[in-house]
């Protein structure tokens, strides 16, 4: 899916208690847990910590202030993780503030990034079988621009 960044972007309201940040190895293992909790819900897998910080930190496209990670008093609770190719790699938002407007949030933290980095769009990949991730990106202006078969 595919967003234009040439035009306005809405406001962007964070839930109450909720404050975002960029990507520090010290908040490795917090960031890891909370999209482990994601993927078991959205489909896929997470590798092991220790596997998916080398392969993060050392990815060509890697960039700490593009991935986003949001916490409340109790922790991590959300993080956009993107490349520099103005990619969103993952979103993933704890299942205790689904439906909270953290996804939304997220997401237009992401485009107003990239806007500013002056690039004109943002992509990144749903599966379609995930109909409530569909759901928010449509609704935060993204619409599909290719279709690929994933093997089973």
């Amino acid at each position: 899916m595919r967003r234009d960044l040439h035009a306005d972007l809405p406001d962007i309201r964070w839930p109450d208690g909720v404050e975002v940040s960029t990507y520090r190895a010290q908040s490795a293992a917090a960031v890891h847990a909370v999209m482990q909790l994601g993927y078991r819900e959205g489909g896929g897998r997470v590798p092991a910590l220790e596997v998916w910080q080398q392969r993060f930190e050392s990815d060509p496209e890697y960039d700490p202030a593009l991935c986003f990670v949001a916490s409340d008093a109790d922790g991590v609770v959300g993080v956009a993780q993107c490349w520099t190719s103005s990619y969103i790699k993952n979103l993933v938002v704890h299942p205790r503030l689904q439906g909270r407007g953290l996804g939304r949030a997220l997401l237009l933290n992401a485009f107003k990034v990239f806007q500013q980095r002056r690039e004109g769009f943002v992509d990144l990949k749903v599966l379609e079988s995930n109909l409530r991730a569909q759901r928010l990106y449509e609704s935060a202006g993204m619409y599909v621009v290719r279709r690929e078969l994933v093997p089973d």
